[in-house]
């Protein structure tokens, strides 16, 4: 029962709570808006936080499951529960959406109520992506979360190009995702059900589990994304407000991968190996190509939105390396691509919020004048080349070494992305922070303020406490990710 205490439920109901109680309240009202925003997002971190510590991590079992029975003459339930795939990634949507709200505290002044309702609904929307334990309800939130997200790019988009960008992000992740809802079709008229958890049982022949994965492929290798299917992530990146960009490279960019060990992996072990040589090409050439390509770009955006393409690649080669080591570390990779990436965009936004340009060109010398905000960037720009003691260094250790266990080759070109990625990170705070200040250009110069220092803090804790104590969270995604490789033996 919901009157049950079941964090699971509260966590996912209290930002749609929120959403509807700011729909009543008068859109003149601005400060009252973002508070009421700001105090059921801040509701439902704490509610999280609750699932975090009652979860059993002793078990791969589906933790605080509640089930509706919605159509139980096509045995379609709604369904919710978590594991350790989903655990921290819930944690990590409820935690941005705190960022994001208070990021656009002063930087968006316009139909606010809206913009605020819209990061709710998606906040809800996703929480529900991690848990539902039905592909046909899974598929409907990952859908929806497309909705809000539109929006938020369209409407509250920085540039000329806002409409475009907010189009393509649409209809790139919609036309995949059909390909994946006809797969699910599939899959429901031969087992006659769709909760998970069923379906993890059923052995379905070698030639449809070869169609059906590449069915959802094309919708999570959109998502996450893998190249050639990039196309609409750097557009989408630099046309979106700052929280935009936060919540899109935070969250978003996970449920590609998160789709592949809830879906793919358990359900389709046989196509899972097949189509691995295809992935490790796929992620190989995201690595490289996308690190070189960030090396070429002059709008800061763009060049944060590459090198996720180019992390991301790491995380789908750590998937598919099809051992317990190369799946905990994709876990950790993407948990800690959820907090680096967004500071970096969040230290951009800061950037651009005084100085109304992203072009590179135009930045030089700015520890002369920002030196906290050079502090801040330098410790980023570490963590995002994965600097020891950061939590991508962990991430892309744990990854090495899942995949040398499969192939040394594979192993040796994937190392070159952290070379590259050195390489673009260094560079890229060289000539923001180093050389001549650019006084030509800007008459007015001011460090960050208390509100965005307290914003950028908590980042900075969660990034040392990943790579200084990993076992805090390696301990919860073991024995689900061990529930994963077990279908391969």
């Amino acid at each position: 029962m919901i009157i049950e205490f079941n964090p699971l439920i509260w966590t996912s109901l209290t930002p749609l709570i929120g959403a509807f109680i700011l729909y009543f309240i008068p859109a003149v009202k601005i400060s009252s808006c973002r508070l009421i925003a700001l105090g059921f997002s801040s509701i439902t971190l704490i509610f999280s936080l609750f699932i975090w510590i009652r979860f059993d991590s002793t078990t791969s079992l589906f933790q605080f499951v509640y089930t509706i029975n919605w159509l139980q003459g096509l045995n379609i339930y709604y369904s919710i529960g978590t594991d350790g795939i989903s655990l921290f990634f819930i944690l990590l949507t409820a935690f941005l959406t705190i960022i994001c709200i208070l990021i656009s505290w002063t930087s968006i002044n316009f139909l606010v109520k809206e913009y605020l309702i819209c990061f709710l609904i998606l906040e809800f929307f996703l929480i529900q992506v991690f848990s539902v334990l039905d592909l046909i309800f899974f598929y409907i939130f990952f859908e929806s979360v497309l909705i809000p997200m539109f929006l938020i790019v369209g409407i509250w988009g920085s540039r000329q190009r806002k409409i475009r960008a907010a189009f393509q992000l649409f209809l790139y992740t919609l036309i995949g995702s059909l390909l994946m809802l006809l797969g699910i079709l599939g899959v429901y008229f031969q087992t006659g059900t769709t909760d998970i958890q069923l379906l993890w049982q059923v052995k379905f022949s070698e030639f449809r589990q070869l169609v059906l994965w590449l069915a959802f492929f094309s919708s999570f290798a959109i998502k996450i994304p893998m190249i050639p299917f990039h196309i609409w992530l750097p557009e989408a990146h630099s046309e979106a407000p700052t929280a935009g960009s936060v919540i899109l490279a935070g969250v978003l960019l996970k449920i590609g991968g998160f789709g592949f060990l809830r879906f793919s992996l358990p359900m389709f072990p046989f196509a899972s190996v097949f189509f691995s040589p295809l992935i490790f090409v796929l992620s190989l050439i995201a690595v490289i190509y996308a690190s070189l390509t960030t090396l070429r770009q002059i709008d800061l955006k763009k060049i944060i939105a590459y090198s996720s393409v180019s992390h991301m690649g790491f995380v789908t080669i750590g998937i598919f390396s099809l051992t317990l080591q190369g799946i905990e570390g994709s876990l950790i990779l993407m948990l800690s691509h959820g907090l680096v990436s967004s500071a970096l965009f969040l230290c951009i936004g800061i950037l651009y919020d005084r100085h109304k340009t992203r072009i590179i060109k135009y930045y030089n010398g700015l520890i002369q004048v920002m030196p906290l905000f050079g502090i801040f960037f330098l410790f980023f720009s570490f963590a995002n080349l994965g600097f020891p003691g950061t939590s991508s260094f962990i991430g892309e250790f744990l990854v090495l070494l899942g995949i040398f266990k499969s192939s040394v080759f594979t192993t040796i070109l994937a190392s070159l992305g952290m070379i590259f990625g050195a390489a673009y990170s260094i560079w890229l705070f060289n000539r923001i922070i180093f050389g001549v200040l650019k006084n030509q250009y800007f008459l007015f110069f001011q460090d960050i303020s208390r509100r965005e220092f307290w914003i950028l803090t908590p980042l900075v804790f969660l990034i040392i406490w990943i790579g200084l104590y990993p076992n805090s969270f390696l301990n919860e995604i073991h024995f689900s990710a061990l529930n994963i490789i077990k279908q391969f033996f």
